[in-house]
């Protein structure tokens, strides 16, 4: 008779720590304090597995003798251990088992009944207490079987259930607690003097210079103020591959340090810094409350309503319709109310919740709004900002035009050399990517810049000038045909283009051309194929010019572009495409899509933008990478599919299992014990927690 009952994590005292089984679905497993970095909840959550555990031990050695006592066992086994006063021995035993391995589901009843909430704790002891007090009738001289064998048997399967699940429920609990884990405890913090002293990270001030060894953890975030190091963040961002760290680059407490030290001023400790704020966020997506689980939740109350109907009508049944004597009656309604223990309802959801919040977290994606990640399966456009979010919101050369003899790295690291004195975004962009390309750079001598045209400098002895396409016309400059009309062509789309001659005048040597634009994220592309592989539209929602964004719409099979937008006309855009019928999300990173990102149904901040558009948001993604908000689309569609197939797993096996645990197969020799009906109900618990764990993102 182990049954469903209360299942590792239901009333888990639950039942003795007076949570009731369904506060416990409802409010337990998804408030997870279960981790909060190695809280009370979770530290009393490992004692109540202790507990559990500890029950189950010592009721089992128990049950070895009342199996060996009870006279229907031994009939069985053909032997006759009996002795005088057997029978008080066995009642006693039993007895213990009732009440010290009963405690728990009998006390969780008293707590569901008492708010006038049947649960599976309430099953679970009218259970055990009907094939108690029977057995205790029939030892007083009322005609029938004894059942204490029944009774211990199914109070051990529901303690080792309990024990199991809970532990399989403090695996997928364990978020917050494996966050704080990546805290170091200790920080080398740098006197005035340059010495360093040991100090607790807690001691640690915005302003405190530290010194972070290598392959040291980083105790808090800061600004690099020396040295360079390769700094793996997987934990905290997702990201796989460890990022070069220099000076003037942010670091988070709890990333890793690679080979390098690092002198690093504080600049965030505390509630302020990141990984307590991930803390925060996860604590908040794990504690609000799933809709599906409210479904879970009515669900479980009417089972156990139909079980208790169900028992009480198979009990009659068997009683007052047919010739089976009174201890069979007994045992099909026990069966029927064990089997029937809706513990995996209880779970079936909050497991899930549990499981992808940690995915979250673990691949950079920070659920501020459970709700508003649950909406995320049924959306059907995504709409992106381009600056920041499908670029890098900085210049880049985007092509690449060399004039016949002249190579493209030699056009680039020429250009490169003479932008090198100038403070404009094109120059920085060309020196940027000649950076990129790890182009040695020539030297340069007496640069200029020369207004309204473009800049020139003395390269190795001779004058190179970057002009722009007006000053070209004006010096009489002559290119190529095919030069000039593909630098045309990519001017008219938005890009910005620069020609580079050697020399003055007509007299001058072209030596190539540079076009320029926003750089598109490497990562964008596939992003958008994922999309279209989801069956969603793709959709750029930007203030750029139309030419611009029609540009890296092509480059990235954007579906819809939507250009030419004022900040606080990107709110009215996302009411329309919600007017046409689509389920709409943002994703953006500026203060002007914080709007956007309120109106839409689902808001997807990215979390290197504004601090305004990540407080708006439902879901901040911590990395710049737009495969981030498709991620979020794919686990809310999995988390969604594993909810309902743990409900299913939880519930739906009762169609079959309580007609038989009511005995319908009878009369063909197909008839279920209580005890059988404790390990089905346990399976099914079990299945639900091991479901839970599986989930994926995709």
């Amino acid at each position: 008779m182990a049954g469903r009952g209360p299942a590792p994590n239901a009333g888990t005292d639950h039942a003795a720590m007076g949570h009731t089984a369904e506060e416990h679905a409802a409010m337990g497993h998804s408030k997870m304090d279960h981790g909060s970095g190695g809280g009370g909840h979770h530290d009393h959550h490992a004692m109540m597995v202790e507990d559990f555990k500890r029950r189950f031990w010592v009721c089992l050695g128990l049950t070895v003798p009342i199996l060996a006592l009870s006279p229907m066992l031994q009939m069985w086994a053909g032997v006759d251990w009996a002795f005088p006063g057997s029978v008080w021995l066995l009642t006693a035993l039993a007895s213990v088992v009732y009440v010290y391995g009963g405690w728990p589901f009998l006390n969780g009843a008293v707590e569901e009944l008492g708010k006038r909430r049947p649960g599976m704790m309430t099953l679970v002891a009218l259970a055990i207490t009907v094939a108690f007090v029977y057995s205790m009738a029939v030892v007083l001289g009322l005609e029938g079987n004894l059942f204490f064998w029944e009774t211990a048997t199914l109070v051990d399967l529901m303690l080792v259930g309990h024990w199991v699940e809970m532990r399989s429920v403090m695996g997928a609990s364990r978020a917050l607690e494996e966050l704080a884990r990546l805290m170091p405890d200790e920080a080398h913090r740098l006197t005035a003097t340059g010495e360093t002293e040991e100090v607790p990270t807690s001691a640690l001030r915005p302003g405190d210079r530290i010194l972070v060894k290598a392959s040291e953890k980083v105790p808090a975030d800061g600004t690099v103020l020396d040295g360079r190091s390769a700094v793996n963040q997987a934990a905290l961002t997702g990201e796989s591959v460890p990022v070069e760290k220099g000076q003037g680059d942010e670091l988070i407490a709890g990333s890793v340090n690679g080979s390098g030290a690092l002198t690093v001023e504080v600049t965030k400790t505390g509630a302020d810094a990141y990984l307590n704020q991930v803390v925060t966020l996860v604590r908040e997506a794990q504690a609000s409350k799933s809709k599906t689980q409210d479904l879970a939740n009515r669900a479980a109350f009417y089972l156990t309503v139909t079980a208790i109907s169900v028992g009480a009508l198979t009990f009659l049944a068997w009683w007052l319709l047919t010739a089976e004597p009174l201890a069979f009656a007994i045992e099909r309604a026990v069966t029927v109310m064990v089997i029937a223990c809706p513990h995996a309802l209880g779970l079936a959801i909050p497991l899930v919740v549990a499981v992808s919040t940690s995915i979250s977290a673990r691949n950079g994606l920070l659920v501020r709004d459970r709700a508003a990640f649950e909406r995320a399966r049924d959306l059907d456009t995504l709409v992106f900002d381009k600056t920041g979010t499908l670029t890098e919101g900085r210049f880049g050369v985007t092509e690449i035009l060399a004039a016949s003899g002249t190579s493209d790295d030699d056009l680039l690291a020429l250009a490169a050399a003479v932008e090198g004195g100038s403070e404009h975004p094109i120059a920085a962009g060309v020196v940027r990517s000649a950076q990129d390309r790890g182009l040695a750079l020539p030297a340069v001598q007496g640069f200029q810049a020369i207004t309204g045209k473009g800049v020139r400098a003395t390269v190795d002895g001779r004058t190179v000038q970057i002009l722009s396409p007006g000053a070209i016309e004006a010096e009489g400059v002559r290119f190529s045909d095919a030069l000039r009309q593909r630098a045309d062509t990519l001017g008219t789309e938005g890009q910005t283009v620069v020609y580079v001659v050697e020399g003055d005048g007509a007299q001058a040597r072209p030596l190539g051309a540079l076009a320029l634009a926003d750089v598109v994220r490497p990562e964008s592309k596939e992003a958008i194929d994922r999309l279209h592989e989801l069956g969603l539209t793709a959709v750029m929602l930007t203030g750029d010019k139309r030419e611009v964004a029609e540009h890296v719409a092509r480059q990235l099979g954007i579906d819809r572009v939507i250009a030419e937008v004022l900040p606080d006309g990107k709110s009215d855009v996302i009411r329309q495409l919600q007017a046409e019928g689509k389920v709409v999300a943002m994703t953006g990173d500026g203060v002007n899509d914080a709007p956007a990102l309120a109106t839409a149904d689902v808001g997807l901040a990215v979390g290197a933008g504004t601090d305004v558009a990540v407080e708006t948001a439902d879901i901040v993604l911590v990395e710049s990478d737009p495969r981030a908000a498709v991620r979020v689309i794919a686990l809310a569609r999995a988390t969604y599919r594993k909810m309902v197939q743990n409900l299913w797993w939880a519930a739906g096996y009762n169609i079959v299992a309580i007609p038989l645990a009511a005995g319908v197969l009878a009369p063909w020799g197909i008839v279920l014990s209580p005890a059988v009906g404790a390990v089905l109900m346990s399976l099914s618990t079990v299945v639900v927690a091991v479901n839970a764990r599986r989930l994926r993102v995709e």
